[in-house]
């Protein structure tokens, strides 16, 4: 049933009432003082509200839960997780909330959910609050990855609750207001798989289908169908991931989504200059989840969702670990083409035809080599190839590869300012550089939002190089970068 809620929101409820084993029915908690901070009004209105409803008196009490906006069934969803490879048989959130779902105006199920909303069921003894950075953050690198069109999770706002939380020092306590396609993670069928019922588990994957993959509803094989496209959908994201040098930085089970969206941006990072073992989280101390990895932590998570998808797949577990592994072989290629693509597109060669791709991926791995040997920053090297095509250009490449690469280029291209158009359409000037992130966050802590909102309008259209801007588009001084980590904020 829908209802129109205090906040102008028209709450759906169909995780709750579909998979009620799954969550548990809470209350966030009550905070002395709730302010709004920030507020996205791009998503507002993609959910179909009037951003000033949302800042008008009394709608801040609301949208930060307590009490729970109209026709919401606020619940804690249960999920198991492997994290850093060591199961955990019950996570869930432990300090989050899915108030409901709302229908956007594209006709999109979009949940919107609560972080730092206080201790639930799951908590292990947390004290279920969020802390002012780390909730800005969120905001931030959801809407770079949003900007860079990669499919992502969104904040809609961050709310002070007028409360410290107490972490290494007392910190401003904050909620996040967060938009999804859903929160449904490879943790939630290991969870639904060990419970021992074979309904729930059939009930979820038939929700999964439904609610992102409806067109696998009748095909011969729907849970194996399920688990292919599941695995095409992250093998494509994270190739987008690695073509800008994003590391997410805590790549459990739990933070990895069935709808094949970013989520969860605790200690991730954009990486400066090029070099596959980066690591900036401050607990991946083996490197477990360093940039160059992740191809290969997706698979092995992808491999804990198969096993859990097994009793679907086919009823003779033999038949069924054959069909899935042949399903898990296949992320390795699919990667890889979408990876290559990616980097195609990126070095103006995504034109190729097919008698000379073989030679257009030989100079795009040759590239790579550069980057890693010359420790080339990687947003600005791209960014600088459409300047590069003028043979008068000063560049950092080497030039008998650029010479290559220029021919290549040009073959195809239908003029020099239509390729340099495309390549500058491919590459952004602006990503999110740790230094500023940092920055803007402390000064965010100290009252001062407008360091953040300057970052956000700068990524959130990273593609437009736009005047006023450089220091955005600028590496971070070596000072800054020796010894940098990030971290979680739990």
């Amino acid at each position: 049933m829908s209802v129109t809620g205090d906040i102008g929101f028209r709450f759906e409820n169909s995780f709750a009432s579909s998979l009620p084993e799954l969550c548990e029915p809470w209350q966030a908690a009550t905070f002395p003082e709730p302010r709004l901070v920030l507020l996205n009004e791009a998503v507002a209105a993609e959910l179909g509200v009037d951003p000033t409803r949302l800042r008008a008196a009394g709608a801040t009490a609301s949208l930060i839960g307590n009490p729970a906006p109209t026709g919401a069934q606020p619940v804690a969803q249960a999920y198991s997780g492997h994290q850093f490879g060591s199961f955990n048989p019950r996570l869930g959130d432990g300090r989050a909330l899915l108030l409901g779902e709302l229908i956007d105006v594209n006709g999109g199920r979009r949940d919107l959910h609560l972080k730092g909303s206080g201790r639930t069921p799951f908590a292990r003894g947390g004290d279920g609050k969020a802390a002012l950075g780390p909730m800005l953050r969120e905001y931030v690198i959801g809407e770079a990855m949003h900007g860079l069109g990669i499919p992502t999770t969104r904040a809609l706002a961050v709310l002070a609750t007028g409360e410290m939380v107490q972490r290494e020092t007392p910190l401003p306590g904050a909620v996040l207001a967060r938009v999804a396609a859903s929160h449904i993670r490879v943790g939630t069928f290991e969870y639904a798989a060990r419970t021992g019922n074979p309904d729930l588990l059939r009930n979820l994957a038939d929700y999964v289908i439904g609610r992102h993959y409806p067109e696998l509803a009748h095909t011969e094989h729907p849970y194996l169908s399920l688990y292919a496209a599941v695995v095409d959908r992250q093998a494509s994201l994270i190739a987008q991931w690695m073509l800008v040098g994003f590391i997410h930085g805590v790549m459990n089970t739990d933070n990895m989504t069935l709808s094949g969206e970013s989520i969860d941006f605790g200690p991730c990072a954009f990486m400066d200059a090029y070099d596959p073992a980066t690591v900036f989280s401050s607990i991946d101390h083996g490197g477990r989840y360093a940039y160059g990895n992740q191809p290969a932590i997706a698979q092995w998570n992808l491999a804990r969702l198969g096993e859990s998808l097994l009793p679907l797949i086919h009823s003779v577990p033999e038949e069924a670990v054959a069909a899935a592994t042949e399903v898990l072989q296949s992320f390795r290629e699919r990667y890889e083409r979408h990876h290559a693509g990616g980097l195609r597109r990126k070095l103006g060669l995504a034109s190729t035809d097919g008698s000379d791709r073989e030679s257009a991926d030989v100079l795009a791995v040759e590239f790579l080599s550069v980057l890693q040997a010359e420790r080339l920053d990687l947003t600005l090297t791209f960014r600088s190839l459409s300047g590069a095509l003028d043979e008068g250009t000063v560049s950092v490449l080497p030039e008998t590869w650029l010479r290559r690469w220029r021919d290549r280029v040009l073959v195809h291209a239908r003029s020099l300012e239509v390729a340099a158009r495309e390549l500058d359409a491919a590459n952004p000037v602006y990503v999110p550089r740790n230094h500023e992130v940092d920055a803007a966050l402390r000064a965010a802590v100290e009252g001062d939002m407008q360091p953040v909102l300057r970052l956000v309008g700068a990524v959130s259209d990273p593609f437009q190089h736009r005047p006023g801007l450089d220091r955005y588009a600028t590496p971070a001084p070596t000072s800054f970068t020796q010894g940098f980590q990030t971290f979680c904020g739990t």
